[in-house]
């Protein structure tokens, strides 16, 4: 009779601290796009404990432009991504955080008078972007746009397959 409480107690002390150790889901490798595009039909994506780079081509052969290639920094620091595009450079600024097993990138960038044409003020703008295996060779990437200027948010989905 004594057994089943000190199994009980130790269970308590043991799995909690079990379940919590897990390591974060690993997003590395190939992807191909399987449902709406957020970043590109192909990703490549790297990932150590320090950082996730993502790359992709947005570009067609023909524009001699490499891959648009980004990081996040995986340790809650803020990370800063330049694209040429367009007209200039635009800055991004990132955070990326875990949350279980999910990570959650929160991405803002400036919308200048440049880009709208005289169409408002400047404004920043941001992205939140959500990454999850859905199994080992399904990846989900959820983008929701804040609303800007009074507008609604907007939320997309891509399914992506690893090979």
């Amino acid at each position: 009779m004594l057994r089943s409480p000190l199994v009980a107690l130790w269970l308590t002390a043991v799995l909690p601290a079990t379940m919590s150790a897990q390591p974060p889901a690993d997003f590395s490798g190939r992807w191909t796009l399987d449902a709406p595009a957020i970043w590109g039909s192909t990703i490549t994506i790297g990932q150590d404990t320090k950082r996730l780079n993502v790359e992709y081509t947005i570009f067609s052969r023909y524009d001699l432009q490499p891959p648009l290639t980004f990081t996040y920094p995986l340790d809650g620091s803020v990370g800063r991504n330049t694209v040429m595009m367009g007209r200039g450079e635009q800055i991004e600024s990132s955070r990326a955080q875990w949350n279980g097993q999910t990570l959650i990138i929160i991405t803002t960038f400036d919308i200048t008078e440049h880009v709208l044409r005289g169409a408002g003020k400047p404004f920043t703008a941001e992205l939140t972007r959500k990454l999850w295996l859905e199994s080992p060779t399904t990846l989900v990437v959820e983008v929701t746009r804040a609303g800007v200027l009074g507008g609604p948010a907007s939320t997309t989905r891509s399914v992506y397959r690893k090979g």
